[in-house]
């Protein structure tokens, strides 16, 4: 209500904030924030987030309506649905998990769905302060640290880029120095987020058009930094060209544990679906495998808390994330039993990191 408030004040009249049609007209027609506005197909002006995002820089207003939204998606999401979801005799939230709602092979979570409770925001955030533990507990979580790029580093073999995460290096800033050709030392923070988008954009196949979107940077730029990406980590490009030629002959590809995946349009003959199949099959058996490791992990776990009888239980997965109800007395035993079976759950030549945290809630936890 405060933003809605401050939003009308800002506009000089009232209106329906979720109206794109009316806050276009608003924007565009009364306020006159830029010249030539993006239409959508329909003739509204665009108002969707990236449109805002551009408009913030300069004017309050747009700041405003991004953070309405936020809020408004947070409360109807999360604050007015999650209470609604308590079990009243247990007095807790439980979701429900499908093993093959994921074709990455990952749990899926749904009513409620608590894999997407926000992290990235400060509103967000508030959303994970209230999830607490038990009366006389604390809320341990147990990470994998960017695990995907290890399981990439692993399945193609790459001597640079095994060199750097057997050398606990910041496998961003290595890889910054690398497509730079600057000593680490050197790099800049601009330079490590650049390399930082190309290092996860890469598992997803993904184009110097996209790269170009997401860093805001010249198409020619982009091609340019995934050019010189290939050139300083060649086992990257010769593992994404053998698992195509590999699908294409046997229709499949597999997880470093075994796992299956079929891949049905690997070889057809429109070259737009064609392409997101050899994405697809490049992505899986790197998505896979940390799909099945967290999986093995939690198995092992649940087997040596029982073993050990104790009282400390393993409550949510979330992707790469372990959530435990701890027993403040066990907080040792715990920790190192629950990070050896993450880090040993598959055998690999690239060292696993798990990182910990532990706290009164959710978002201190993690």
């Amino acid at each position: 209500e405060g933003l809605e408030s401050a939003i009308y004040l800002k506009a000089g009249c009232t209106f329906n904030l979720n109206s794109p049609r009316q806050l276009g007209e608003v924007l565009f027609e009364k306020m006159r924030l830029i010249e030539k506005p993006k239409k959508t197909k329909t003739g509204q002006y665009s108002t969707d987030e990236s449109i805002l995002a551009e408009l913030a820089i300069e004017h309050e207003i747009a700041r405003l309506v991004l953070d309405y939204r936020e809020a408004t998606k947070l409360k109807s999401t999360y604050v007015d649905a999650l209470p609604a979801c308590v079990f009243p005799s247990t007095d807790r939230i439980h979701t429900s998990f499908s093993q093959v709602g994921a074709i990455t092979g990952r749990l899926a979570s749904s009513n409620p769905n608590l894999q997407n409770i926000p992290i990235r925001t400060s509103m967000g955030q508030q959303i994970r302060a209230a999830f607490v533990p038990s009366e006389g507990r604390q809320l341990f979580s147990a990470d994998y640290s960017q695990i995907e790029l290890r399981v990439m580093a692993e399945l193609s073999g790459d001597p640079a880029m095994l060199e750097a995460f057997q050398s606990g290096l910041d496998i961003h800033a290595a890889t910054a120095a690398r497509i730079y050709q600057v000593a680490v030392s050197d790099v800049t923070p601009e330079m490590r987020r650049k390399a930082k988008m190309v290092n996860f954009g890469i598992i997803y196949g993904i184009s110097a058009f996209g790269l170009a979107q997401r860093l805001s940077i010249a198409r020619s730029e982009a091609a340019s930094i995934i050019d010189q990406y290939f050139a300083r980590y060649p086992g990257v490009r010769a593992y994404m060209d053998r698992t195509i030629a590999e699908c294409r002959a046997k229709g499949f590809v597999e997880t470093l544990s075994g796992r299956r995946r079929w891949i049905r349009d690997i070889n057809s003959a429109n070259a737009t679906i064609r392409n997101a199949a050899e994405r697809t099959a490049i992505n899986t058996p790197i998505q896979g495998t940390a799909a099945d490791m967290i999986k093995i992990a939690m198995i092992r776990v649940d087997e040596q808390l029982r073993r050990h009888n104790m009282r400390t239980r393993m409550i949510i997965q979330v992707h790469d994330e372990l959530l435990f109800d701890l027993v403040p007395e066990e907080q040792d035993q715990v920790m190192a039993l629950v990070k050896v079976c993450m880090q040993e759950a598959l055998s690999m030549r690239v060292p696993i990191a798990v990182e910990t945290g532990i706290g009164r809630n959710w978002l201190e936890a993690h």
